[in-house]
């Protein structure tokens, strides 16, 4: 019966990594894939539900036993087309997803023992497709003649231009940086999602016929009004939510003080990943002390070892238990000599006389009762303050709406943050025409979510192109 799992003869397959005391001294990926033979081992762990849980779970609606099943089956470039009929980004959702929290969680074999690995075998289909040449085209529909533009080319905007394509619209990217990808190449590190890997699946992209405009700056070069005098029909706003957040504590305005997302940007789109073949202008901090327990906090603080650090550690106001950053990074960076100072909260940063950063002072916490995400409020206790040395300091506490977009357009309804307000299941805005989703919508989520809402936004954008 399909409610009760068989009992699993084979254990769910480990991935393969570099050793712990190697990579963090370069920036090549962590894990290393799956062979064919372990991919299609793992692949025989799936039950093949008639009713599958897991493809409920997955924002982006992939066939999950359907590829998992050619997997099986040894037809791997199959396996790889077939998740890209719903998924413009396996090869990235298959290294930066969640699944553990979304289409694994489902799997009827948690039940009773460990769930399929699907992320990683969603990564070694796309891989294989990618390095084999094997990836097959899509055939689109004749021309509709309707042209989209579509804001940002992150994760939201990139699924939702590879969409629109497919429908047979005419969809032209249009992203503010010299690089398409958005947070996939200027966030996320290097040993996590390779350039080269976004590279190819914009690539992809481009040639089912979406168009890119790089160094556009919307809200700025042209406003959305402009675009719907070039005659965009519909337009998509994928922008993300790239404004830091600061503590404005004392010190914070000192030399070595960054937020996480100049951090991370200088260190991706200014190719500090490449040291010492390519210098950037970051401070290679050898005390570097990075503030929070997201999953960028994780990004950042294993970016400072590779870059040369001696002591990198991350402080964060509460325990173990309620950080927020997956439990494979925090694993991640345990293994690779991360520190981590918790239940501590900075108070201030201090400097020298010629304006750097020497160190911060951190105040011991407890936790007191859960707040309204349901993690245990952190209470500050008087008189434990003190000093640990420092040279740089990463502020990753979130961000806040890219403001941009909002102060040039008219008639866009926002909500108390800044952020636009849309339709979540169409992404439609108080402006006509005028689609939203991802970060700018939801607030700092993950990559999967905003290729979501940018999925929603397509089907959506591509029924009010019918109207009009």
């Amino acid at each position: 019966m399909e409610n009760q799992p068989k009992k699993q003869q084979v254990p769910r397959q480990k991935m393969p990594e570099q050793d712990p005391k190697q990579r963090r001294h370069n920036f090549n990926e962590v894990p290393l894939g799956f062979s064919e033979e372990t991919a299609k081992l793992e692949a025989s762990r799936c039950l093949q539900c008639k009713k599958p849980q897991c493809v409920a779970g997955c924002p982006v609606e992939v066939n999950i036993p359907a590829f998992i099943g050619l997997i099986k089956k040894g037809d791997y470039a199959g396996a790889a087309n077939k998740i890209k009929e719903t998924n413009a980004l396996p090869a990235v959702c298959g290294r930066v997803c969640p699944q553990e929290d979304q289409c694994e969680k489902n799997c009827i074999l948690t039940k009773k023992g460990e769930s399929v690995g699907i992320g990683r075998l969603e990564r070694f289909a796309a891989d294989y497709a990618r390095c084999h040449g094997e990836i097959s085209l899509p055939q689109l529909p004749p021309p509709t003649g309707k042209k989209v533009a579509v804001v940002g080319s992150g994760p939201a905007g990139l699924t939702c231009a590879g969409d629109l394509a497919k429908m047979g619209h005419s969809v032209t990217l249009f992203e503010a940086l010299h690089l398409p990808g958005g947070v996939l190449v200027y966030g996320i590190p290097e040993f996590r999602l390779p350039k080269a890997i976004v590279a190819s699946e914009v690539d992809y992209l481009l040639k089912i016929g979406v168009k890119l405009e790089v160094d556009c700056i919307v809200g700025r070069t042209r406003t959305v009004d402009d675009l719907f005098e070039d005659g965009y029909s519909a337009i998509f706003l994928g922008v993300g939510a790239g404004l830091p957040k600061f503590m404005n504590i004392p010190g914070e305005n000192l030399l070595g003080v960054y937020s996480a997302n100049e951090y991370l940007t200088r260190i991706n789109l200014m190719k500090a990943y490449q040291f010492p073949e390519a210098d950037t202008p970051i401070i290679k901090g050898k005390n570097v002390i990075v503030v929070g327990g997201g999953n960028v906090a994780m990004d950042s603080v294993r970016n400072a070892l590779r870059l040369g650090a001696e002591k990198a550690c991350i402080v964060y106001r509460r325990s173990l238990e309620e950080m927020p950053a997956r439990k494979e990074e925090v694993h991640h960076a345990e293994q690779e000599g991360v520190q981590f100072d918790l239940l501590c909260n900075p108070t201030r940063v201090i400097g020298n006389d010629k304006g750097f950063v020497s160190g911060i002072e951190i105040q011991k916490m407890e936790l007191g009762a859960p707040d309204a995400s349901g993690r245990r409020s952190p209470v500050p206790i008087k008189g434990s303050e003190y000093v640990i040395p420092a040279d740089t300091v990463v502020m990753s506490l979130g961000t806040n709406a890219q403001p941009l977009i909002a102060a040039t357009t008219k008639n866009l309804g926002l909500n108390k943050w800044g952020y636009i307000i849309a339709d979540e299941n169409t992404g439609a805005t108080s402006k006509p025409g005028v689609y939203a989703g991802g970060d700018i919508v939801t607030g700092s989520a993950t990559v999967i979510l905003a290729m979501g809402a940018g999925k929603k936004a397509a089907r959506a954008m591509n029924e009010y192109l019918k109207t009009i």
